[in-house]
């Protein structure tokens, strides 16, 4: 209990703020990461096998569906993170009832994120060998089939590593969204660190963001090379 209390004195002494403060904005921070992840992962894989199967090689092609989607990805992709967020304000109040707030900041992120991971995938894919999908279609597999048991799992490790590179794009973006009082650890630094010029704080907050894309790049290379070995 004693060296609790301690730990808690050192931050608030050394950076100004609460132990108990930096915890939650690292729990904010992991919550709309790995939320906004999980929600634009699905969409993102879902709009990259609907670009790769209908473009002009594709096994469904269909030009008016490709050029369509292909261009919603380029202009949401074309859009700094900072302006789209607030761009949105209003859809975010209609689907989550608030402008403001971690989980306000979830829309935004998705929507930043889905196009984002959608063009990763659509690189991951394309990179399976063709002579893969003849042989699939060849034995009968259906469009389905094809997509779900040999395009998806032959391009697995690098898919990976998109989510990986994703992942980490989120962490820059959970960040910026503390402009509009997100939480978080970009917040933090914020609103303790730079509007009361805290440097310490500041500091500490770049080391956390660090030491965070880190852990996570090691985890998505291990289970990248896994999965190409398997």
């Amino acid at each position: 209990m004693a060296g609790g209390g301690t730990i808690m004195d050192f931050f608030m002494q050394e950076l100004g703020v609460p132990g108990s403060q930096l915890l939650l904005a690292a729990e904010q921070t992991l919550y709309m990461v790995f939320l906004s992840l999980f929600i634009g992962t699905v969409l993102g894989l879902i709009i990259a096998v609907t670009l790769v199967v209908t473009n002009p090689n594709g096994i469904v092609k269909n030009s008016i569906v490709y050029t369509i989607t292909n261009t919603i990805v380029n202009i949401v992709r074309s859009v700094p993170f900072i302006i789209l967020m607030v761009f949105i304000l209003p859809l975010t109040k209609m689907i989550v009832g608030t402008r403001v707030g971690t989980t306000a900041a979830i829309v935004p992120l998705v929507i930043f994120i889905a196009p984002y991971l959608a063009r990763l995938f659509e690189n991951s894919i394309l990179e399976v060998n063709k002579g893969i999908i003849e042989a699939a279609q060849s034995m009968g597999a259906s469009h389905f089939e094809v997509i779900w048991h040999f395009l998806l799992p032959e391009a697995k490790g690098s898919l990976i590593l998109s989510i990986t590179t994703g992942t980490i794009g989120l962490i820059g973006a959970t960040a910026m969204a503390g402009a509009i009082g997100a939480g978080g650890v970009g917040d933090l630094a914020l609103t303790y660190g730079y509007e009361r010029l805290n440097f310490p704080l500041m500091l500490f907050t770049v080391v956390i963001l660090i030491i965070f894309v880190q852990i996570i790049q090691t985890i998505g290379n291990y289970f990248a090379r896994r999965a190409r070995r398997s």
